[in-house]
């Protein structure tokens, strides 16, 4: 009986309850079946929740590169491991064999060597969505220095700060990026990262859209003149289970953002698992997940899941509205796509448009349809399955997190019936629970609760690099003896899971994760703003925009607000990036507080959604007259 596929519903139940009685046996069995060891485990796992330490596959030794690459050589050294599709349609796809990404990433490790780079050391990446995107990634892991991508839309403050909470020793980037009709000049922004960086000893750089950068001496170095000198010859290091495999940060509530560490093996296994069994990948299918490598999404789902399991993944480096809206199922129909998988907000974007875009492409080698980032809402949904899917391609919605690793909750094609906007049921291994407000598990069906999970997984984040207690403040003591989400959800009839959202002041826009707090201190640094509080509304395209409450020094500020507005989201596009940039601003002369002065963010959310029927009990409100004034000021 296999374990690593999951066939049909009454093996996903007999898989599912294996995985929850027996489950040292149901991952050991997977892990020994799949990949390739260098030496075996002493045990399957070992953990503590009050402690938040969790280990995998104990002093097993591996290498995930030797698994991703290495042992498919002999079966499928000239299949096509990656698809570069560029920008510009003009331009011509790159197929690059497992063979040849042996061959790239093996001096691509060499170069990293030569530079000084060694195992344990940190690497960022700052690069667009090219084929050397994907080999420095993997050259990292090769040779055990931790990689940490980041995504190649942040602004140069937010670059320094990653840079420097992890002492990066170097930083991989490249003269620009294309992005629709514009280019971006990536390696301004670094240098301008690198005024802040003491750590950073070397930037590799690659060339791209051939534009006129400045290169410092002894740092900088282009990176092909060091790549045609290295050898295509790699020996993959020996790395321990728990060896740091990379970081990627995500956005906290509070605070600066959260390095979350994933290690090698229990990652390995569980994106392999999870690649195979929701995308029900078969061996010469073309698997595309639109997103960017710089998110886990793009980790999971573009390079480590797909690779582990010698599939065909695509790279795109292009938006889905360059030239026109009909890109994304262009590059479906050109590559005969048989897995597609992007965000919710591209769907909603692309549904605006005429559907003459997307029906003049039959699509008919899509078999999965995939959603990944936020819930579905249910109009994209029956637009994604009925115009996309053509009813007949089952559509995941999957849920799951950059703390996760790997997709949680989500359909198994052809296996779990789906249901509009519901992620559906736990994959296996997977032991979600609702929890209420005392702390107990909520019993039973058609329920809400605060989403926790209360057994580990493979591919749990460790830990926050740099700072343990915080990760186990932020996930484990306000359910102890469980993993909490964040995300609130629903429990139907049936156990199928409904996410409803953040419970914490974490908006997600566009798929992107992004924490109040660091908004907020970007905005309330401009010299005529005293205070700010910024909030989530609803919005057609991007799932959640962001409205802003602004209180000025003075109160009679004079200046003109309009070109305030712009200067806010101009420090905000500076400090964060374009991505977390204010729809709506209204100036404001205070905000709603308790007395202990904590800003009522639930009256200001309702305001921003347009809702007045009921703001609840404002009575700890130490201010209640402000909620009037700020509801007759909407913007």
């Amino acid at each position: 009986m296999s374990y690593y596929k999951i066939l049909n519903l009454e093996h996903y139940f007999k898989m599912y309850k294996k995985s929850v009685r027996e489950p040292r046996k149901f991952w050991d069995k997977i892990a020994e079946e799949n990949f390739t060891w260098y030496q075996k485990w002493e045990k399957v796992f070992e953990f503590n929740f009050s402690e938040a330490s969790f280990k995998w596959f104990v002093d097993a030794k591996v290498n995930i590169t030797k698994n991703c690459i290495d042992r498919h050589l002999a079966r499928r050294g000239d299949k096509t491991a990656i698809i570069f599709e560029p920008n510009n349609p003009d331009e011509e796809a790159l197929h690059i064999s497992y063979n040849e990404l042996y061959d790239r990433v093996a001096r691509m490790a060499n170069v990293l060597r030569e530079q000084g780079i060694q195992k344990g050391d940190r690497v960022c990446i700052y690069l667009p969505m090219i084929p050397e995107l994907a080999v420095a990634t993997l050259a990292c892991a090769r040779i055990g220095a931790v990689h940490s991508v980041v995504f190649a839309g942040f602004s140069a403050s937010a670059v320094a700060a990653r840079i420097n909470d992890c002492e990066c020793k170097m930083v991989i980037t490249s003269d620009g990026s294309y992005r629709g009709n514009k280019s971006i000049d990536l390696k301004g922004i670094v240098d301008e990262a690198l005024e802040k960086t003491p750590c950073v000893e070397k930037v590799l750089v690659v060339k791209r859209t051939n534009t006129e950068v400045t290169m410092k001496d002894g740092r900088d170095f282009w990176l092909q003149p060091l790549l045609d000198a290295a050898i295509p010859n790699n020996v993959a290091e020996v790395m321990d289970a728990e060896d740091p495999l990379f970081i990627l940060y995500t956005s906290g509530s509070t605070g600066k953002p959260k390095g979350m560490v994933h290690t090698t093996a229990g990652y390995m296994v569980y994106t392999a698992y999870t690649f195979k069994n929701v995308f029900a990948y078969e061996e010469n299918d073309i698997f595309w997940c639109t997103a960017d490598i710089g998110w886990i999404t793009g980790h999971s789902y573009i390079l480590y899941g797909p690779l582990l399991n010698g599939a065909t993944t695509v790279i795109f480096e292009g938006v889905p509205s360059y030239p026109d809206f009909s890109r994304f199922w262009e590059v479906i129909e050109k590559h005969k796509i048989t897995q597609f998988y992007t965000a919710p907000t591209a769907i909603r974007s692309l549904a605006k448009e005429s559907l003459d875009y997307v029906q003049r492409f039959p699509l008919k080698s899509l078999k999965v349809i995939g959603s990944v980032g936020e819930p579905i809402n249910e109009e994209a949904w029956h637009w994604y399955n009925d115009h996309v899917g053509g009813k007949r391609c089952p559509l995941v919605d999957t849920w799951w997190q950059t703390e996760t690793g790997g997709i949680m909750i989500s359909p198994v094609p052809f296996v779990t019936p789906t249901k509009p906007t519901y992620a559906s049921l736990p994959l296996p291994g997977i032991q979600p629970v609702l929890m209420d407000e005392l702390r107990n598990e909520i019993e039973g069906n058609q329920v809400t609760g605060s989403l926790c999970i209360k057994f580990p997984w493979p591919s749990i984040a460790r830990t926050i690099w740099g700072d343990h207690q915080r990760y186990k403040e932020t996930y484990f003591t306000a359910f102890p003896g469980k993993y909490f989400t964040g995300d609130g959800a629903l429990r139907d009839e049936v156990g199928y899971y409904r996410i409803t959202g953040r419970v914490d002041d974490v908006i997600i826009v566009s798929g992107h994760n992004l924490g109040t707090a660091p908004i907020e201190d970007a905005i309330n640094e401009h010299p005529a703003i005293a205070e700010s509080a910024i909030v989530g509304f609803p919005h057609d395209v991007k799932g959640n925009a962001l409205y802003g409450f602004v209180i000025l020094k003075e109160i009679g500020e004079t200046r003109n607000q309009d070109n305030l507005a712009i200067e806010i989201n101009q420090i905000i596009s500076n400090q964060i990036g374009p991505i977390a940039k204010l729809d709506k601003i209204q100036f404001v002369s205070n905000l709603p507080k308790t007395r202990s002065g904590k800003i009522m963010r639930r009256i200001l959310r309702k305001i921003a959604e347009g809702d007045f029927s009921n703001f609840g009990d404002t009575s700890t409100l130490l201010n209640p007259e402000i909620v009037d004034e700020i509801k007759n000021g909407r913007v």
